[in-house]
């Protein structure tokens, strides 16, 4: 009996947060926005988007390398290394691009927001814009909100291209696969609306997904120093857990014939 308590307990504590982050989402995404508002917004384009850049290109031109590498040991085998350019561009837009990118988001911008937040709330400075009359959601959580909502799409965007080019470079300039062939199979191969849109959509809900663990985690955090660095942890475990629990569902219904 205990153990079903126990069970039951932590069931209930799961749905009360997971009810207090809804009621959280909302409320931010309702925040009525300002001129001062906009340029809070630049703001944290700035921070969690152009900072982000460095490791989403770097990142991406060594996936692609793999990838190329990768595929030609397995294509080689069986006459088919002209298809190298269909298997690389495939793999991108469908899953690896939203995924290594949601989590190398999630790794450098998500954390450095719940710990930007977590630190506000530690120095009292939340406390400080609610007794100025300034609402901390507003403010604070609002534009880092949106901001990520938005950037991680563009950066998955540009991951793509990024390592596209990389696989492009090791298949074609180092391995000597004609440049033709390696780009007709991926003109012919990939779909705009089957394979590029489905996979941007994924990166738009593992944007809302991470963006919003991060954002809620920093404003709950324990306002101590042990507080900031649980809570940063908890942000990388929980918006990884959910890219990849997410890519399962989504993949399920746009590539299986679920729908």
């Amino acid at each position: 009996m205990d153990f079903l308590g126990q069970i039951g307990r932590s069931i209930l504590q799961f749905l009360t947060a997971l009810g207090q982050a809804s009621l959280f989402l909302l409320l931010a995404l309702l925040t009525k926005p300002r001129l001062k508002s906009f340029r809070l917004l630049l703001k944290q384009f700035y921070v969690v988007g152009v900072l982000s850049l460095p490791i989403i290109v770097f990142a991406g031109f060594f996936v692609g390398m793999v990838l190329g590498l990768q595929g030609y040991t397995v294509l080689v085998k069986f006459g088919a290394e002209s298809a190298l350019g269909q298997l690389i561009a495939l793999s991108l837009v469908r899953e690896l691009g939203p995924v290594l990118g949601g989590l190398l988001f999630a790794g450098r911008a998500c954390s450095a927001l719940t710990a930007e937040i977590a630190l506000l709330k530690t120095t009292e400075q939340l406390d400080s814009l609610r007794l100025l009359g300034v609402d901390p959601i507003h403010r604070v959580i609002a534009p880092r909100l949106w901001a990520g909502f938005f950037c991680l799409p563009l950066l998955v965007i540009i991951f793509n291209m990024v390592a596209i080019y990389g696989g492009y470079w090791v298949s074609v300039d180092w391995l000597g696969i004609d440049s033709g062939s390696f780009w007709a199979s991926m003109h012919h191969s990939v779909d705009f609306r089957e394979d590029i849109i489905n996979g941007i959509i994924k990166s738009m809900v593992f944007a809302i997904a991470v963006t919003w663990v991060a954002v809620y985690q920093g404003y709950v955090a324990v306002p101590t120093s042990e507080g900031i660095g649980y809570a940063t942890t908890r942000t990388v475990v929980y918006a990884s857990l959910m890219i990849l629990a997410l890519d399962f569902i989504l993949t399920a219904v746009m590539f299986t014939g679920l729908k």
